[in-house]
C-alpha cells in the first residue's frame, strides 16, 4: 500500500505550494500539486483604462517584476495595433535580458543549490583543493587559498553559534548529498558572491524603468527620454554605467555560475534520469528584433515539441480559440458553462468556489477539486514551459547559440542528450540560457548606442494613443519568455475600457492539476518513478520542484475590486519541509 506524504508549505520559492505524494517501495507512484494561497488582480481591471493596466498586473509578483508589465503593454498594443519605436524594443529587451541573469543566478544559487550543496559539510574542505578546482574551471579572480579559507571560517561562525542563519534548515548530511567537501564549499563561497552581485544587475531596470522591482514601462514604448546631455535624463553616463553593469553580469555568468552548475552537474549525473515527465514542451518565443508582430525574428523561437521528438515543432496561435484553453474541474473555480467546458482566455472567467477541507487537514480530497490554479491546454495536451523547453527549442530549431551551448555541455558531462529530459536537464538548461541571453542583452545595449549615434531618439509611439482613435471593440494578446516560461496576457476592450482581462502563466502550465481527461501537469508528472530514500525528509521531491523555480503568486488571481479578502484558506501540514 502507497504512502501519502506531505511537503507543505514549499520552501525557497514565490508564493504557496503544497505537494502530496505517495510512495511505494521508495518511488512515487502519484502527485498532486496544489496551490494552497488565494490573491489576485484579473478583476479588479475590468473597467480602467487598459493603458493603466500594466501598474495593477505587474503586481501579480515581486519576483518576476518587470514580466508582467511587458507582457501587458504589449496585449494592449496588439488590440490597438500600436506599433512602438524600435529604441523602446531595445530597451524592453535590455530590461528582460538582465532578467535573465539576475533571476536565474538568484535561484540557481539562492533557492535551488542548496537540494544539491552540503553547506555544514564545506567545513571539512581544505582550502587549497577548493582553490586548484576553481581556478581549474574558471578564471574568475577571488579563487585564492586564502579566500575559501575566510569564507570557511565565517561559515565556522555560523555552525558553532547553533545559529545557521540564511543556512538554517537544510538537508546537511543527507545521503543524496553527493559532493566532496571542497566544491560545496567552493559553492557556498559563490552563494555569498551571487548575494552582493545580485544587487548591482538590477540598477539597469531602475535606470531605464526608474526602480525594482516593478519598473515604469509605457503603453506605445518606454518612458524614459534620451537626452545624452540632460542630467534629468537618459544621458550618456547612465547609458555607459547600463554597459558596464551588463558586462559585469555576463563576466559573473560565465565565470561563476556556468562553471559551477557543471562543477555539481558532474556529481549528480544519475539525475539526468529523474523528473522526465510526458516529454511535451512549449516556447512562446521572445526578444524581438525586428519588432514583436515578427516572430520569426525573435531570438528565442516559437514552438512545441511533442513525446521528446526533436526533429518536428509544431507552430503556436495565441488566437485560435481551441489552440489554448483554460480547465477549472480540479481548481477551486467554476465556469457558467460548466467546470469541465476549456475557455479560452478571452473568454475567460475567474469565479472562485472554494470547496476544500478547513484547516487543519491531514490530505486534500483530490477526487475534487484541490488548487487555486487553474488547467491550461494546448490542443488538449499538458505542456512543460520554462528554461528547459526554451532551449529544447532552440536546439531543435537548429539555432547554433543553443546547438553550441547544449553540445557543450552534454560532451563536458559526457551524458546524452536525453539527459536533457530530467531535473538535471532543467536545471542545466537554466544556466546554458542565461550565458545566450546574456550576450544577446549585449548586442541590444550596442544597438540602441549606434541608434542613439545614428540620431534615433525616439522612445515612444504618438499614433493611436487616444482613445478617440480607438475601435468600440478590440482583442489583443501580449506574450513573452518570463524566466520561469511561457507568459500571456489577453484583454478584451469594449468602450475604451478592460471588459476581460486573463494571465496564464509559467506556473498556470507547470503547476496545475489535473485535465478532465485526468492528465497531470508538469511538476505532478515529474515527480513519478523518482526515488524517496527518506520519506521523513524528501530532499528528491524539493529538487525536481525547484527545478522548475515555482511561482504560485502569479499563477493565482482572485481579488475583489475593493481589495477585500473573498477568501482566506489557512495550511497546518503534516510535514513541512
Amino acid at each position: 500500500m502507497a504512502e501519502r506524504i506531505v511537503v507543505d508549505p514549499i520552501t525557497r520559492i514565490e508564493g504557496h505550494l503544497r505537494i502530496e505524494a505517495e510512495i511505494k517501495d521508495g518511488k512515487i507512484t502519484d502527485a498532486y500539486s496544489s496551490a494552497t494561497m488565494v490573491r489576485g488582480i484579473e478583476e479588479i481591471v475590468k473597467g480602467r483604462d487598459p493603458r493603466d493596466v500594466w501598474a495593477f498586473v505587474q503586481r501579480s509578483c515581486g519576483v518576476c517584476t518587470t514580466v508582467h508589465a511587458l507582457a501587458s503593454v504589449r496585449a494592449v498594443e496588439d488590440a490597438l495595433g500600436i506599433v512602438i519605436p524600435p529604441n523602446a524594443e531595445l530597451v524592453r529587451n535590455i530590461m528582460a535580458g538582465s532578467l535573465y541573469m539576475h533571476d536565474h543566478v538568484v535561484h540557481f544559487y539562492h533557492l535551488h543549490a542548496l537540494d544539491w550543496v552540503d553547506v555544514v559539510n564545506c567545513l571539512k574542505a581544505d582550502p587549497a583543493e577548493t582553490s586548484q578546482i576553481a581556478q581549474s574551471i574558471s578564471n574568475w579572480p577571488k579563487s585564492s587559498v586564502g579566500y575559501f579559507s575566510d569564507v570557511q571560517k565565517r561559515i565556522k561562525k555560523f555552525v558553532e553559534s547553533g545559529q545557521l542563519g540564511i543556512f538554517a534548515n537544510g538537508y546537511w548530511g543527507h545521503p543524496q548529498m553527493k559532493l566532496p567537501p571542497a566544491v560545496n564549499l567552493l559553492a557556498v563561497a559563490h552563494y555569498l558572491e551571487a548575494l552582493e552581485w545580485q544587487k548591482e544587475i538590477v540598477k539597469v531596470h531602475t535606470i531605464f524603468g526608474g526602480k525594482n522591482p516593478h519598473p515604469n514601462y509605457l503603453v506605445g514604448g518606454m518612458a524614459c527620454a534620451i537626452n545624452t546631455d540632460d542630467p534629468g535624463g537618459l544621458n550618456a553616463e547612465r547609458l555607459a554605467y547600463v554597459g558596464h553593469l551588463i558586462e559585469e553580469g555576463k563576466r559573473f555568468v560565465e565565470q561563476v555560475y556556468v562553471p559551477d552548475l557543471l562543477a555539481i552537474a558532474g556529481f549528480y549525473k544519475d539525475w539526468g534520469a529523474i523528473g522526465r515527465g510526458f516529454g511535451n514542451y512549449m516556447s512562446y518565443g521572445d526578444l524581438p528584433t525586428n519588432g514583436y508582430n515578427d516572430p520569426s525574428s525573435f531570438k528565442f523561437p516559437s514552438g512545441v515539441i511533442l513525446d521528446r521528438n526533436l526533429s518536428e515543432i509544431h507552430p503556436v496561435d495565441h488566437r485560435n480559440s481551441t489552440e489554448i484553453v483554460e480547465y477549472v474541474n480540479n481548481s477551486w473555480y467554476d465556469y457558467t458553462a460548466g467546470n469541465d467546458t476549456g475557455l479560452h482566455p478571452w473568454d475567460g472567467e475567474t469565479n472562485i468556489n472554494y470547496t476544500g477541507p478547513e484547516p487543519p487537514y491531514e490530505h486534500l480530497n483530490v477526487d475534487e477539486k484541490y488548487s487555486f490554479i487553474k488547467t491550461p491546454r494546448w490542443k488538449g495536451k499538458p505542456m512543460e514551459v520554462g528554461p528547459l523547453a526554451r532551449v529544447l527549442v532552440g536546439y531543435a530549431s537548429g539555432r547554433e547559440e543553443f546547438k553550441e551551448a547544449v553540445d557543450g555541455a552534454l560532451a563536458k558531462l559526457d551524458v546524452p542528450v536525453e539527459a536533457l529530459f530530467s531535473t538535471l536537464g532543467r536545471t542545466a538548461a537554466r544556466g546554458l540560457e542565461t550565458q545566450i541571453a546574456a550576450g544577446w542583452t549585449l548586442e541590444f545595449y550596442n544597438q540602441l548606442l549606434d541608434n542613439i549615434r545614428n540620431g534615433d531618439t525616439r522612445m515612444a509611439a504618438s499614433e493611436k494613443l487616444h482613445p478617440e482613435t480607438w475601435p468600440a471593440e478590440a482583442r489583443g494578446v501580449g506574450y513573452m519568455e518570463a524566466p520561469r516560461g511561457s507568459l500571456a496576457h489577453w484583454v478584451v476592450i469594449k468602450d475604451r475600457k478592460v471588459a476581460n482581462y486573463q494571465q496564464v502563466v509559467p506556473s498556470t502550465w507547470n503547476a496545475s492539476p489535473r485535465d478532465p481527461q485526468g492528465q497531470r501537469s508538469a511538476y505532478e508528472a515529474c515527480l513519478i518513478d523518482t526515488p524517496v530514500a527518506d520519506p521523513e525528509l524528501p530532499l528528491e521531491i524539493i529538487r525536481t520542484i525547484h527545478s522548475f523555480d515555482p511561482c504560485i503568486a502569479c499563477a493565482v488571481h482572485l481579488y475583489d475590486e475593493h481589495g477585500r479578502h473573498i477568501s482566506q484558506v489557512q495550511n497546518t501540514a503534516l510535514c513541512s519541509v
